[in-house]
């Protein structure tokens, strides 16, 4: 099943595909919640290129990495990668109030649907905020 999660973001297409891409902003707004962060990440944006991200529980209590390759790349418009057996897009548009971000997911058997959308969706929401305090 795939799942949905949006936000828009007040800010030029520049800026949104920036903070999406670079190692050094994933590690500002990568985390579903607050006691979670990513403490390193890694980018090579290129088709075949790979990404990683270790996401970590600020207690030390777990953690683990999120990795992948990017299958298909149009820049400032769509970023396609498959992590495991799963497949995500990454589409970037233009709206009235900014940059839509809608990224679709391939989902997991281990968490419920809810569960999988609401963990995407903070992370999503912590990007925005990430992006909007930047400017």
């Amino acid at each position: 099943m795939k799942i949905t999660v949006e936000t828009t973001v007040a800010a030029p297409i520049e800026e949104v595909w920036r903070a999406y891409t670079t190692p050094e902003d994933i590690k500002q707004w990568n985390a579903a919640s607050d006691d979670w962060h990513t403490t390193a990440a890694t980018v090579d944006l290129r088709v075949g290129g790979t990404f990683s991200s270790r996401m970590e529980a600020k207690d030390g209590s777990m953690g683990f990495d999120f990795d992948g390759t990017y299958t298909n790349i149009v820049k400032h418009k769509l970023i396609e990668y498959s992590f495991g057996d799963r497949a995500a897009q990454v589409e970037f548009s233009d709206s009235p109030k900014g940059i839509k971000v809608r990224v679709t997911f391939d989902s997991e058997p281990t968490h419920s649907i809810e569960q999988q959308r609401e963990g995407w969706q903070a992370i999503l929401n912590n990007f925005t905020r990430h992006v909007e305090a930047s400017r």
